[in-house]
């Protein structure tokens, strides 16, 4: 297994929009040392000196290319703001324990630079550049492409002229092929206000996969994998000369596989295919999974977040074959026995599962994996508006964060009970946890080159 040290503190970025509470998010450190006195607690809290920015995703600023070197140093973490599209740059390089912010790039430059808002995904890339996926335009239109910085200034769009995707969310990288895929998100102009059914087929939803050029900056082919499919989370394998990788569909319930088939065009294939569950009580008569997913270092595996239907999953990954299941496990989700949403139909399921554990509530949203593969951290807060209209008990009671113990030989799930963190307790109230990184590395992070 990938030789790596044990993650001993954990940043996870936390919001309190939409809870009522008037307060600015933060960056909480998690530490995550099973032998020390504050396991399983929140020891450092770095707020922002805004409010209602909606920090969602986060990355590092450069150092995450080195595959076969766990020492590599990442002091600089990067969090873009989903709503504001604010940018922050904090310090965790002179003390990991306590992070501190050294600069931060105003809305009004990002729109102005670039004519891009509703920042998402970052990543850095081979040349020490950072690229942020955004989701759409500065007036919440979708808009799949990317602003590009250099030594923490702005310089504006990454892409060359070409035509720009409808749509964007996620995306990964491999240099050894010089390719970067990119995925659809929605129009938050509409569904960040919410899910609305009526929205669907009118394209608030993306369908897209695209694939672009690295070196030249180029959309070079583009995938569509149906109406209101919803790609969201991209990971190619980690192997540096694997030419595949995934995508998970929110709303259809698919994970395609992309692959190079011959000399630099890609193709895509269904691999795993989870069924919308019929249900009553619920705003629509059947419910699909809405998912994130990770590949452990090794390849070996992939993991899947099912925030609706409330469950982990474990493929095993073959060269030849389809994802294997060979491992389940459910921590909350809306089709649990005794709640408001009866199941009518399941292919996948007997009955409804029990409830986990009293405290927890929503579903497993955000996915981190341990460098060892051994331990894979969750977060159940997916977006706060979706939070607060499909799981209002997340909202006022806050979120957790978990981790779920993985049988790395044979495939297996299993809750840690003696894991915790409770973000219902924090000293400004209950808020809502998305994000999770490591500062020794972690399993989407490491992109090789």
């Amino acid at each position: 297994m990938y030789p790596a040290p044990r993650e001993e503190v954990a940043y996870v970025t936390c919001t309190y929009r939409e809870t009522c509470i008037d307060q600015p998010d933060y960056l909480a450190t998690v530490d995550l040392n099973p032998r020390s006195p504050h396991y399983g607690q929140v020891i450092h809290r770095l707020p922002m000196p805004n409010l209602k920015d909606e920090l969602h995703s986060s990355g590092w600023s450069a150092g995450c290319t080195c595959f076969d070197n766990v020492n590599t140093q990442r002091t600089k973490l990067i969090l873009p703001s989903l709503i504001s599209s604010r940018i922050y740059v904090v310090d965790v390089g002179s003390q990991c324990r306590a992070p501190r912010l050294c600069k931060t790039i105003e809305p009004v430059e990002v729109f102005w630079k670039c004519n891009k808002g509703y920042l998402n995904v970052p990543r850095s890339l081979p040349n020490g550049d950072i690229l942020i996926a955004n989701v759409g335009d500065p007036s919440g239109n979708s808009k799949g492409t990317f602003a590009g910085w250099t030594d923490f200034e702005l310089k504006g769009n990454w892409e060359n002229e070409c035509e720009a995707p409808p749509s964007g969310y996620d995306f990964w990288y491999q240099p050894r092929h010089n390719v970067l895929i990119s995925s659809a998100g929605m129009a938050l102009k509409r569904a960040g206000w919410g899910f609305n059914p009526d929205d669907l087929k009118k394209g608030v939803y993306g369908r897209r996969l695209n694939v672009w050029n690295l070196s030249c900056r180029t959309l070079t082919q583009c995938f569509d994998l149906g109406e209101d499919s919803l790609p969201l989370s991209v990971k190619f394998l980690h192997n540096p000369d694997a030419a595949e990788g995934y995508v998970s569909c929110a709303l259809s319930g698919i994970i395609y596989r992309f692959y190079k088939c011959e000399r630099d065009n890609w193709a895509v294939e269904e691999v795993i295919r989870i069924p919308a569950k019929e249900v009553a009580g619920w705003i629509m008569p059947k419910m699909p999974g809405l998912f994130d997913l990770v590949i452990s270092l090794d390849d070996k595996y992939l993991y899947l977040s099912n925030w609706l239907h409330g469950d982990i999953r474990q493929y095993e990954l073959s060269r030849n074959c389809k994802p294997r299941l060979v491992g389940q496990v459910f921590v909350g989700g809306s089709i649990l026995r005794g709640g408001p949403v009866a199941v009518c139909r399941d292919e996948e399921l007997k009955c409804s599962p029990s409830p986990w554990w009293s405290r927890v509530y929503g579903g497993p949203s955000r996915l981190q994996l341990s460098l060892d593969g051994k331990r894979l951290y969750v977060t159940n807060s997916f977006y706060s508006t979706w939070d607060k209209q499909f799981y209002p008990n997340l909202v006022k009671e806050g979120s957790v964060m978990l981790q779920i113990d993985v049988d790395t030989e044979k495939g297996g799930l299993t809750v840690n009970k003696n894991f915790l963190v409770d973000f219902g307790k924090e000293p400004c109230g209950p808020c809502l946890a998305h994000d999770i990184h490591f500062p020794s590395g972690d399993s989407t992070s490491n992109i090789v080159a």
